[in-house]
């Protein structure tokens, strides 16, 4: 085709695609205009945004022509998901949405479909969703669509991802970081992402950063960034987005061809009016061009006759009919640069296409074997690492995302079988480092979790492992991963996908070096309280079981994993046996440590606070040996019902915790979670929960468990008081035995602040059976 051929063919689609965008917003019926618009075609309730539709339905058309051209891999992930009309528009004009609703035909029935269920009970929403074919991203909550398109790429060379990008989203703290990831992600061994950032100018109700700054500023500043930007805009738009989306393709040819160690990736800066081809003016406002086109414009038209003209008035400017035939659809000039291979149907974006199980080395390979409880130690994290590390080398869909903190974390095995990524110059001193490595370090918690969100809904394998404090950093971007992975489950046509894994680690009861500000188990609250029981959360007690859950979530799909382990030297508790046991159910009663017929029952949650309750029941065992126990730990807490509401029968809860006697909890997050769960059960007074409580400082170990109340001392403590209560115990005895632990706390924070570490009593301590 001549490029004034192509440049009308793109006009034409762009005019159809923006009348189908607008329409979804407003009408209920008369979608063609074949009549009048009257008040009563109007939606009672206009739901959407209009402003930046026509952008993105400029940008998809003219990457439409470039695929088409070339025949290219191309996958198109879009920011701001509330110009959800636009891309609707684009999978109805491509034929993408056919496919998954067979009521949205290319024709008069299936224009109908689409615009009267747009933001309507029980239709489509009004942002982007895991309903519309080729969708990774919601993009409701705006900043991650550039880092979720590098995750896409990562291990799929031949891949192109065209991330738009908008002028608001662009503000985000997510996005200015996750510009820096063509240092990490290598252009030649991974696909390419080509950023557009659309400067429509405006957000809801004012100007934006990005669209008052001058082109001389912006181009800088990307060049800083390492892009190579180009600048699209009037005049001759369309003349100029077909040369430059042609140069940005031949560059990214050559940087798959390149050997230099760093390559600017091109970049295109889009400026178009917000509302573009809207109504420009209503009511002596300006609309086109301003932030009052953001969401609905003539917003009475159901009420006011002003409204309904312009409305009306703007419609048909648009020449709709003139594009579309009833019963055949679209013309020719629109169809002649749409590709064969649609975007919306780019088979990365549907993951389960790509989803390939992990090889995963057997466990046995790595476990301490143990002649009894406590005989040996080892870190969670450095046999996690190890185990990883065989991961990496027995599959190529396996990436391991983390801030700078894989080796502080212990998995720093994982390095003998590959490296982390990094593009920049190294000095001879930095290890580890390779331009293709699988694993990605960046402080930066939101790029992480958006490249391994991109890398998991394009059916590949991750770990973000992370300090258990800041992966809250995170926690609004996983709710609303959780929330994609919950609507997805109801969609017929998406299929498995590898589970989403994180490992929680240098948690707060092992920060009393760095302090308070480490010390946060807030993350593992907010997934608890999730519905569905997608989130699972795990507690190893030891680095045994902690080798079966990372094999349990690794083999795991269409899950949330989280492992809470931390990384110093512990005991070994559980040989693997044993260890397969509890991971089945998700909680054990701990023979070696329980008697029959309890009077008192432990229930530990986490390794150091497992190792607590042990130690607890060592020293009670030791002081009224008469005094039955029982100790269950809790492995998996959807076993007992969180996040997961009936998990435990009532006969099966009185199995562990017995119909009527006291049960101290001893558990790693916040007591709240324990106790939000325990309200489905009788004689709730019998419950005693004990967790972090916003206790902390720069202390020693133990005594972050004592600031806590979780620790040994104040367990036994506690057990004493209740056995009174129980009648097992005389008070006058009680009362005793309770000083004698009493003094020992006093001991104990003399001791610390004289010599700055723990008593010998509480580091040379070792489980004995009794």
């Amino acid at each position: 085709m001549h490029k004034r051929e192509v440049v009308e063919a793109i006009k034409s689609y762009v005019r159809a695609a923006n009348y189908i965008s607008a329409i979804q917003v407003y009408l209920k019926d008369n979608f063609l205009l074949e009549r009048e618009l009257k008040a009563d075609d109007i939606k009672p309730r206009l739901l959407g945004h209009w402003g930046t539709c026509p952008g993105i339905n400029f940008v998809y058309a003219n990457l439409n022509n470039l695929t088409n051209k070339y025949k290219l891999n191309l996958m198109f992930v879009l920011g701001p998901g509330h110009g959800f009309p636009a891309l609707q528009a684009n999978l109805f004009i491509e034929g993408t949405l056919k496919e998954f609703y067979k009521e949205a035909q290319i024709n008069k029935k299936g224009l109908s479909y689409i615009s009267k269920n747009f933001s309507w009970p029980g239709g489509f929403p009004s942002h982007s969703n895991p309903g519309a074919p080729g969708v990774i991203l919601e993009g409701g909550e705006l900043g991650y669509s550039l880092s979720t398109s590098y995750g896409a790429v990562l291990d799929n060379p031949d891949l192109i991802v065209a991330c738009l990008i908008g002028d608001g989203e662009a503000e985000t703290g997510a996005t200015a970081t996750a510009w820096h990831l063509n240092k990490l992600v290598d252009p030649i061994s991974n696909g390419i992402v080509l950023p557009i950032l659309h400067l429509n100018g405006y957000k809801i109700s004012g100007p934006t950063i990005y669209g008052r700054m001058g082109d001389k500023e912006l181009k800088e500043l990307f060049s800083g960034y390492g892009y190579e930007c180009f600048i699209v805009e009037e005049p001759n738009i369309y003349e100029s987005m077909i040369d430059t989306l042609e140069t940005c393709y031949k560059k990214i040819k050559d940087i798959k061809n390149s050997k230099n160690a760093f390559n600017k990736l091109p970049m295109i800066i889009l400026r178009s009016p917000k509302g573009w081809t809207g109504i420009k003016q209503l009511h002596g406002e300006k609309l086109e061009d301003n932030c009052l086109s953001h969401q609905v414009i003539a917003k009475d038209a159901r009420i006011n006759k002003d409204d309904l003209l312009a409305l009306e008035t703007w419609f048909r400017s648009y020449k709709f009919n003139s594009l579309f035939d009833l019963k055949k659809g679209f013309n020719k000039e629109i169809n002649s640069i749409i590709p064969k291979n649609k975007i919306g149907m780019n088979k990365h974006t549907y993951a389960w296409k790509n989803y390939k199980k992990l090889k995963l080395p057997s466990v046995t390979k790595f476990y301490h074997r143990l002649n009894r409880p406590g005989a040996n130690n080892s870190s969670s994290m450095i046999k996690s690492g190890e185990y990883l590390s065989e991961v990496f080398k027995l599959n190529k869909n396996f990436r391991l995302f983390s801030p700078d903190e894989t080796y502080s974390n212990k998995l720093d095995a994982v390095f003998k079988n590959t490296k982390r990524s990094f593009l920049l110059p190294l000095e001879k001193w930095d290890r580890d480092f390779a331009r293709n490595g699988k694993v990605i370090e960046m402080l930066s918690e939101h790029s992480l979790q958006g490249l391994a969100q991109g890398y998991v809904l394009t059916g590949r394998h991750s770990i973000f492992a992370s300090y258990e404090a800041f992966i809250e950093v995170v926690s609004s971007m996983a709710d609303q991963y959780e929330k994609f992975l919950r609507v997805s489950r109801k969609i017929k046509w998406r299929k498995d996908i590898p589970s989403f894994n994180y490992i929680l680690t240098s948690s707060g009861w092992r920060q009393e070096h760095n302090g308070f500000s480490h010390q946060n188990p807030k993350f593992i609250t907010g997934m608890l309280e999730k519905p569905l029981g997608l989130s699972k959360v795990y507690f190893p007690a030891d680095a045994n079981t902690s080798l079966l859950v990372l094999q349990e979530c690794l083999k795991s799909k269409n899950r949330i994993n989280i492992i809470v382990a931390g990384k110093t030297n512990e005991f070994n508790w559980l040989d693997l046996g044993l260890a397969t046991k509890e991971l089945k159910k998700g909680l054990m009663i701990w023979d070696f440590a329980s008697d029959n017929n309890p009077d008192v029952v432990f229930c530990s949650i986490g390794d150091y606070l497992t190792k607590e309750a042990l130690a607890a029941i060592s020293y009670l065992k030791t002081i009224a040996p008469d005094v039955r126990i029982r100790l269950v730990n809790i492995l998996e807490l959807s076993s007992i019902g969180i996040g997961n509401k009936s998990k435990l029968s009532l006969k099966e809860f009185e199995y562990y915790f017995t119909k009527d006697k006291p049960v101290i909890f001893n558990y790693h997050g916040y007591p709240n979670d324990i106790k939000s769960m325990l309200f489905n059960y009788k004689n709730l007074d019998r419950f005693f929960v004990n967790g972090y409580i916003e206790h902390g400082s720069t202390t020693t170990p133990f005594d972050m468990h004592v600031m806590n109340k979780t620790d040994r001392f104040n367990l036994v403590i506690n057990a004493l008081e209740l056995l009174v209560k129980s009648g097992k115990l005389k008070k006058e005895d009680s009362d005793r035995l309770i000083e004698i632990f009493k003094e020992k706390l006093r001991k104990h924070h003399q001791y610390i602040i004289e010599n700055g570490i723990d008593m010998d009593e509480i580091i040379d301590w070792k489980w004995k059976k009794y």
